[in-house]
């Protein structure tokens, strides 16, 4: 009973204010994404709109939609008006959101840019609590014959093993490497072990004939290309 009384459906807002309505009738880039989350919970409380709710959950995050994705149930919880329900569809639903960007990255079989190898795994790394360091292996077309983890944690020599690095270079019969690893703070800048571990792959690589083609620093929207830079 308390529910009914406290509750303030969309069905009840004028017709200006139904997101639901203004998708089906706008379309849906037409919406704001408070308006869209709001058409996830559905509803807010006497007292507030869930379009209002929702902007005040985006206010929390700085009104940045990857930072939304991080928050568990339990975080969204803590918003009054946000039981369980409606905590789960917002998670639920950035995560499709998370997994269509893997997808998108996934249709990328030629490397041409740095801006690919961002593209590539920005859905993998970009939003990760930690720092993990991948190796992305071309053949001479630069077309990608494999992507994958090499360490997780930290970056420093001792944690990129550069031995098993070349021997899966050379199972795959690649001939050029990009490296790439995230900065979950946000820093674009390149560290000295940064910098140090580039170095000491491209120097290893040279003796194989395989070239060390880049070194991808990645965060949530940016990221830092050594090659652009200059740095290699």
């Amino acid at each position: 009973m308390q529910e009914k009384s406290t509750t303030f459906s969309i069905k009840n807002w004028s017709d200006d204010d139904k997101p639901r309505e203004k998708l089906v009738q706008k379309g849906r880039t037409i919406l704001t994404d408070a308006e869209l989350i709001a058409i996830l919970i559905g509803s807010g409380s006497r007292n507030e709109s869930a379009v209002e709710l929702s902007k005040r959950i985006l206010a929390s995050v700085n009104n940045n939609l990857n930072e939304l994705g991080k928050l568990s149930v339990k975080q969204l919880m803590k918003f009054k008006g946000i039981g369980e329900a409606k905590a789960v569809s917002i998670v639920a639903a950035l995560e499709i959101g998370r997994r269509r960007r893997g997808e998108d990255g996934q249709k990328i079989t030629k490397i041409s840019s740095s801006r690919c190898v961002f593209n590539l795994l920005q859905p993998k790394m970009g939003e990760l609590p930690h720092e993990e360091f991948w190796i992305v292996y071309l053949n001479n077309s630069n077309k990608v014959l494999f992507a994958g983890q090499q360490s997780k944690g930290g970056i420093t020599g001792t944690l990129v093993d550069v031995r098993l690095v070349l021997k899966q270079a050379l199972e795959l019969g690649a001939v050029g490497l990009i490296l790439a690893h995230n900065h979950p703070s946000g820093t674009l800048k390149p560290s000295e072990a940064d910098k140090q571990i580039t170095q000491k792959l491209k120097l290893a690589s040279q003796a194989l004939d395989i070239k060390v083609l880049d070194h991808i620093i990645i965060t949530q929207k940016e990221y830092f290309s050594f090659a652009d830079e200059g740095l290699l």
